[in-house]
């Protein structure tokens, strides 16, 4: 036999793994739990003052509503634990090259550390 023969690439797969629908369902969980945190923070930030407020006199809100974000807090860490979760086990799980490699995580824990971050700051020098 030749040593230089190649082994044709066969997938030996028939369906997917039970581990990586978890981590697609994780997938959904986190992108959804990211789009109530989106409306909680809408109502949670303070108000703009624009100039057609200030002209004509109507007050806004300057202050974060604290029992939303308090709810926003929540939401958000979950989401950036559950993604954090997935990359570890997407990490072990994933051992091919044509494996996805579960970027949207990455992104979501990115986008959500960095949100916690910007309200905790934000918050503290408004206070």
């Amino acid at each position: 036999m030749d040593s230089n023969k190649q082994w044709p690439e066969v997938d030996r797969r028939e369906n997917k793994d039970t581990w990586v629908n978890i981590l697609q369902w994780l997938s959904l969980i986190g992108w959804f739990l990211f789009s109530i945190a989106l409306v909680v923070s809408f109502y949670a930030a303070p108000e703009r003052s624009y100039g057609i407020t200030r002209y004509k006199g109507i007050e806004v809100r300057d202050y974060w509503v604290t029992p939303l974000t308090d709810y926003l807090y929540v939401l958000l860490w979950v989401t950036a634990l559950l993604s954090l979760g997935s990359i570890v086990l997407s990490h072990f799980r994933t051992r091919r090259a044509t494996d996805n490699k579960f970027y949207n995580f990455v992104l979501l824990f990115v986008i959500c550390a960095a949100w916690v971050f910007y309200i905790a700051i934000n918050a503290y020098w408004q206070s």
